[in-house]
C-alpha cells in the first residue's frame, strides 16, 4: 500500500530503535524491584523473560515481511484475527506504549538526583520530563529519518557506557552473592520474570514502522533477532554485576541501582557515565515510544477504525502529524497528572496479552490459507514456537497479580466499546482466523450431515402423549415420527402417559397397561391417512409389555417403519417420560411444545425439565393446522445446521412433496467473505439433501425480524431450541422468539450432544456466524 511514507530506516536504525525501545526502565529501574521478589535468581528471570519473547519476535517478523505496513501489532492481529481484536490490540498497544514512554521520562529523574546529590521538587521533575517530551515530539514531527539517526546516536553512547560498566565492574563481583542466581526451583522466579517481562517488549516495536524500513524482508527479522539477542546478554550481564557487587539491602533500598553499583566499582567518573547512559536510555525509550505508538492510530485510520484525520501526512515531512501530536499530548498529560509506575505495570500486562495474540495471528494466517499471505521470512518450528509463546505468556500473566489483570480487562472492554460504537459500521472485513475457523466448522458440520444421511442404523422414536397434548398435535407428532422412516429404518413408540394420584403404599415405578388403541390412531389400514406408512395400523396391545409392532410395506419408502402403542400410568409423567427414554434406549423424543413453559423465566416449566434431562434428541412440535407443505423453512441457529434438523426436514419434504429453504441470518454489514463462506456451506448441504432445496441468506441486524419475514411464507418451520438453563430462562431463546413471532407449524430440535454448549462455544458461534 503506497502512502507516501519514506523508506529511510536501514538495519542500524532498526537495531537502534529496537534496542532503544528495550533498554530503559527495564534495566535501570526494574532490577531492584525484581530482586525483592526472587533475590539473586533475578539473573535467571531476565534470561527466561528474553527467551519467552522469542516466539513473538519470530511471529512478528514473519507477518512483517508479508505485510510491511506501518501499525505493526495492530495490522497483524487485525488481518489475522479481525477488526474487533485488531482494535483491541491497536488501542491497547498504543495505550501501553504511551504509558511506557511517560514512565521512562519520569524514571530517569532519580539518576539525575543521585548525580547532583540533592533533592528536586516534584514540580521541577515534572517540568524536566515535560521539556524532554516536547523535544521528542518535535523530533518525531520532522521525520523518521531524523528520528532514526537520533536514536542511533543515543543508543551508541548508552551502550558504550553500559559495556564499560560491565567490563569495569566485572572483576569486583563477589561470587557468593550470585549463589542460586540460576536456580530454576527458586520461589518467586516466575513472578520476577513477569515483573521484568516488559523490559523486552520493545523488541517488536520496530514492526510498527515497517513501511519506512529499507528491505523489510531482511532488516525486520534480522534487526529484531540481533537486538533481542544482544539485549538479553547485556541485561543478564548487567544484572549479574548489580547483584554481585551490591549488598542486597542496599540494592532494594535505592531508586538508582546501576548508579549505586557504579559508584562502588568505578568511582565518580563511573557514576557520571552510568547516569548519562540511564538518561539517554530512558530518553531513547520515550523517543521509540512516541515513534512507534503514533503509528497505531495512523494505521487504524487507514482501516476506518479511528477517524481518517489520523491518516493525514505532513506535506513537507511526510509524517502522520495528528497521530504524533495525539500520542505526544497523551504522554505529556500522563507525565503531569498520572502516577505512572502503577499504571505502566497495568499496560505491561496488556503487552503480554498482545504477544499472545501475535502468536495466535500467525496460526490464523497459516491455517486460514489466506490468499496473498506470502512472507519472505517464515517462522521456524511452526506451530510449536507459537504455542510455546502462547502458553508462556499466559503463565507469566498469572504471576503479575490481580491489578494488572483487571487493568487489562478494563483496556480491553474500552477498546471493544469503541469498536462497537464507532468502527463496526465502518468496516466490512474479517480476520483470516475467523474465516478459517468458520470454514472448518462448516466442513465438520457437512461431514456430520453426510454421515447421518448415509447411516442405515435403526432410529427409535418415542412419541410422548399426555393429557394436555392437543388432538391436532398428537396426529402431527405421529406423522412427523413416521416420516423419519422415509430415509432410514424407524421404530415408533406412541406412549400415552397418564397421571394418577399419589398413592402412599404404591410401587415406586410406572404401570404399563394394555388398554385399547385410542380413536385418533389408525386401528385399520383402510382408515389410515395418506401420510401413514402403507399397510400399517396400530392394534390393541396383546401383552402388558407394550403392544404389537406391525412392519410397513416397502411402498412407503426405501426404509421400514414400525409403530406401536402403549399406555403408562405414573404419578409424575415427565419423570416417566425421561425414565422410559433412558431405559428404552430411544434415539429421539417427540413432545408437544407448550408455549407457556417457555415464558416461565425464573423457575422454568415442564418443557425446560425435559430438555435438560432427556437422554436423547428432542423435538418439540407446535401445531398450527398443519396439513401438508409446499415449503419448509429450516433455520440455522447461530452457527452450522444441526444435521438432525436437516434429516427431519428432508424426510417431511419427501412425504409432502415440499421444497426446503435453508435460512441463515448474517449481520447487515457482514464481510463478503462471510457471505461467500455461508453460500459454499449451503451448496454442500444441498448436494446431500434428497429433495429440492434453495438457499436464503438474510443480511439483517435484527435476526428474529429478518428470519420471520421469510418463515412466514413457509408451511413448516424447523428451528433449534438454542440453550437450556437459567441463562436461557432469564435472557430468552432466539429460536423460541422466532416460533412465537410466526403463525406456522413449528418443530424445535435439540440434539443430545448439543444440549449444553459451554459459554466459550456459544461466544465462538456468535462471533463466527453472527
Amino acid at each position: 500500500m503506497a502512502t507516501g511514507l519514506n523508506r529511510d530506516l536501514g538495519l542500524p536504525e532498526v537495531v537502534a530503535i529496537s534496542i532503544g525501545a528495550m533498554v530503559g526502565s527495564g534495566i535501570f529501574i526494574l532490577p531492584a524491584l525484581a530482586y525483592e521478589i526472587a533475590g539473586p535468581t533475578v539473573v535467571l528471570a531476565y534470561l527466561l523473560a528474553g527467551l519467552l519473547v522469542v516466539p513473538a519476535a519470530l511471529s512478528k517478523s514473519e507477518m512483517a515481511t508479508a505485510m510491511p505496513e506501518d501499525g505493526g501489532t495492530y495490522v497483524y492481529i487485525e488481518r489475522g484475527m479481525g477488526p474487533l481484536l485488531g482494535t483491541v490490540a491497536g488501542i491497547g498497544t498504543w495505550f501501553s506504549l504511551s504509558f511506557k514512554g511517560a514512565l521512562a521520562l519520569v524514571g530517569g529523574v532519580p539518576y539525575l538526583v543521585y548525580l547532583l546529590d540533592r533533592s528536586l521538587s516534584p514540580g521541577t521533575v515534572t517540568a524536566i520530563a515535560l521539556g524532554i517530551a516536547a523535544l521528542l515530539l518535535l523530533v518525531n514531527l520532522v521525520g523518521s529519518d531524523v528520528t532514526g539517526r537520533f536514536q542511533v546516536a543515543i543508543v551508541a553512547i548508552m551502550l558504550a557506557a553500559m559495556v564499560w560498566f560491565v567490563a569495569g565492574s566485572g572483576l569486583a563481583v563477589e561470587r557468593a552473592r550470585l549463589n542460586g542466581s540460576l536456580d530454576p526451583t527458586t520461589t518467586g522466579l516466575l513472578a520476577a520474570t513477569g515483573a521484568v517481562f516488559v523490559s523486552y517488549a520493545g523488541v517488536t516495536k520496530i514492526a510498527s514502522v515497517a513501511e519506512e524500513i529499507e528491505n523489510p524482508s531482511r532488516n525486520i527479522p534480522l534487526g529484531m533477532l540481533v537486538s533481542l539477542g544482544f539485549t538479553t546478554v547485556l541485561y543478564v550481564l548487567i544484572v549479574a554485576v548489580l547483584v554481585g557487587v551490591t549488598p542486597g539491602d542496599v540494592l532494594t533500598a535505592t531508586d538508582a541501582p546501576v548508579a549505586v553499583a557504579a559508584e562502588q566499582t568505578l568511582g565518580t567518573i563511573g557514576v557520571i557515565a552510568v547516569v548519562v547512559a540511564a538518561l539517554l536510555a530512558l530518553v531513547s525509550t520515550a523517543n521509540a515510544g512516541v515513534l512507534s505508538a503514533s503509528r497505531y492510530p495512523f494505521a487504524m485510520a487507514r482501516d476506518n477504525l479511528v477517524p481518517s484525520s489520523f491518516e493525514e501526512l505532513h506535506p513537507r515531512f511526510n509524517t502522520p502529524v495528528r497521530a504524533i501530536l495525539l500520542t505526544g499530548a497523551v504522554i505529556m498529560v500522563l507525565v503531569a497528572f498520572v502516577p505512572i509506575l502503577q499504571i505502566a505495570k497495568l499496560a505491561s500486562a496488556f503487552q503480554v496479552l498482545v504477544f499472545v495474540l501475535v502468536n495466535l495471528a500467525v496460526i490464523g494466517f497459516r491455517e486460514g490459507a489466506v490468499e496473498g499471505y506470502e512472507p519472505e521470512f517464515v517462522s521456524p518450528l511452526y506451530p510449536w514456537v507459537q504455542l510455546a509463546g502462547i502458553v508462556g505468556g499466559l503463565v507469566v500473566l498469572t504471576t503479575m497479580g490481580p491489578i494488572p489483570l483487571v487493568g487489562s480487562v478494563v483496556i480491553t472492554i474500552g477498546a471493544m466499546a469503541w469498536y462497537y460504537a464507532y468502527a463496526r459500521k465502518r468496516v466490512d472485513r474479517e480476520g483470516a482466523a475467523r474465516a478459517g475457523v468458520r470454514e472448518n466448522v462448516s466442513e465438520r458440520a457437512t461431514d456430520r450431515t453426510r454421515e447421518l444421511f448415509e447411516s442405515d442404523a435403526e432410529y427409535d422414536v418415542l412419541v410422548a402423549i399426555t393429557d394436555e397434548t392437543s388432538p391436532k398435535a398428537r396426529k402431527d407428532m405421529l406423522r412427523m415420527a413416521t416420516d423419519m422412516g422415509r430415509l432410514r429404518s424407524t421404530a415408533v413408540s406412541v406412549v400415552e402417559f397418564v397421571d394418577v394420584p399419589h398413592r402412599l403404599f404404591a410401587e415406586d415405578h410406572p404401570e404399563i397397561s394394555a388398554g385399547s388403541v385410542p380413536d385418533w390412531l389408525p386401528a385399520d389400514p383402510e382408515d389410515a391417512p395418506d401420510w401413514f406408512p402403507d399397510g400399517q395400523a396400530v392394534e390393541r396391545p396383546t401383552r402388558p409389555s407394550g403392544g404389537v409392532t406391525i412392519p410397513s410395506s416397502d411402498a412407503g419408502g426405501p426404509a421400514e417403519t414400525h409403530v406401536e402403542y402403549r399406555k403408562i400410568s405414573s404419578e409424575d409423567h415427565k419423570r416417566a417420560i425421561v425414565d422410559l427414554a433412558t431405559y428404552g434406549g430411544y434415539d429421539l423424543l417427540i413432545a408437544e411444545r407448550r408455549q407457556a413453559d417457555f415464558h416461565q423465566r425464573l423457575f422454568g416449566g415442564e418443557t425446560d425439565w425435559l430438555l435438560k434431562n432427556a437422554p436423547c434428541d428432542v423435538m418439540l412440535v407446535e401445531d398450527d393446522d398443519f396439513d401438508g407443505a409446499d415449503e419448509i423453512a429450516v433455520v440455522a441457529n447461530r452457527g452450522a445446521y444441526d444435521p438432525l434438523k436437516l434429516l427431519f426436514a428432508d424426510a417431511v419434504a419427501e412425504e409432502t412433496g415440499a421444497q426446503l429453504n435453508l435460512l441463515q441470518a448474517i449481520p447487515e454489514n457482514a464481510p463478503e467473505s462471510q457471505r461467500e463462506s455461508v453460500e459454499r456451506y449451503h451448496e454442500e448441504l444441498i448436494s446431500i439433501l434428497t429433495v429440492p432445496t434453495r438457499s436464503t441468506i438474510i443480511e439483517t441486524d435484527d435476526e428474529i425480524k429478518g428470519l420471520a419475514r421469510f418463515v412466514g411464507d413457509a408451511d413448516l418451520l424447523v428451528t433449534g431450541v438454542d440453550r437450556t438453563g437459567l441463562t436461557a430462562r432469564v435472557l430468552g431463546r432466539p429460536g423460541n422468539r422466532l416460533v412465537d413471532s410466526v403463525d406456522t407449524t413449528a418443530v424445535m430440535v435439540q440434539t443430545c450432544d448439543g444440549r449444553r454448549p459451554g459459554l466459550l462455544e456459544r461466544l465462538l458461534m456468535d462471533h463466527l456466524f453472527g
